[in-house]
């Protein structure tokens, strides 16, 4: 691999700085012990303390969880079956327009996607909440999964999976112990790219969220309507950190599969 040159190395400098940045200093005014982002005053934790003694906002947090592992978990098994239906198609034809209407949704403007569920759960009588949010992250995280999964499953050898028929497997045997280990790390990265859409969904989310319920984006949302606050800096703080964690978990399984797999080729 070549090495990057310098202009290279300060140009990718300056666009995690201009990325990262707005964050950071997000996250540093959280610990201010005054009551703006204008000058900081001295260093305290009374802002996250503010968080977890509101009962409504734990609630809240713990909804959005909720819907996030729910959904990624949902979204990963019916977009994994689905890249596995796509790929057993013969038809190239149809392959490739079952792949171009699973891109659409991806690259479809989310807030026409909203729209579109308010219609659909308003003529069905779906009632706008939990239901509601939780159908609506699984439809839009599935393209994700399938995705995530298609590559791994192109670059299969398919004379793997002959090799399992001829040995007398059934076709549940070559499901389970054939094709999803094999494509274990496309599964992985699309659960956790699912979940960390449905967590910082907001979009979608606006339009199916109904009385009564809410997510942690539309809180923040309602939040930052009525003036900033440094506990909206404290609540954005425990996102980005609950995203960093999630995004080491992934790497994490990702690079323990690799070596299980390397194992067992050796």
């Amino acid at each position: 691999m070549k090495k990057l040159s310098a202009a290279s190395k300060i140009y990718l400098i300056l666009v995690f700085a201009v990325l990262y940045a707005p964050i950071f200093y997000l996250i540093f005014y959280s610990f201010n012990s005054g009551g703006s982002m204008n000058n900081f005053e001295s260093f305290t934790f009374e802002h996250y303390k503010a968080v977890f003694e509101d009962s409504r906002l734990i609630v809240i947090l713990i909804n959005t969880v909720i819907i996030a592992l729910l959904s990624g978990l949902i979204a990963t098994i019916i977009g994994t079956l689905g890249a596995i239906g796509i790929v057993s198609i013969k038809d190239k034809k149809m392959r490739n327009t079952l792949l171009s209407l699973n891109n659409v949704l991806i690259v479809s403007p989310d807030v026409v996607i909203g729209a579109s569920f308010l219609i659909l759960f308003t003529m069905i009588g779906v009632k706008l909440g939990f239901t509601s949010v939780l159908l609506s992250h699984v439809a839009f995280s599935i393209p994700i999964v399938v995705l995530m999964v298609l590559p791994k499953l192109l670059e299969m050898n398919t004379s793997l999976i002959d090799a399992a028929r001829d040995l007398g497997a059934t076709r549940r045997d070559v499901l389970t112990r054939v094709i999803l280990p094999y494509i274990q790390p496309g599964i992985f990265a699309g659960f956790f790219l699912a979940l960390t859409y449905s967590l910082d969904d907001f979009a979608v989310t606006f339009f199916v969220t109904g009385n009564g319920f809410s997510t942690l984006s539309i809180e923040i949302y309602s939040m930052a309507r009525t003036g900033i606050t440094l506990t909206v800096n404290a609540i954005s703080g425990l996102v980005f950190f609950v995203t960093v964690l999630v995004v080491i978990g992934y790497y994490f399984v990702i690079n323990r599969s690799k070596q299980v797999r390397g194992g067992v080729q050796r």
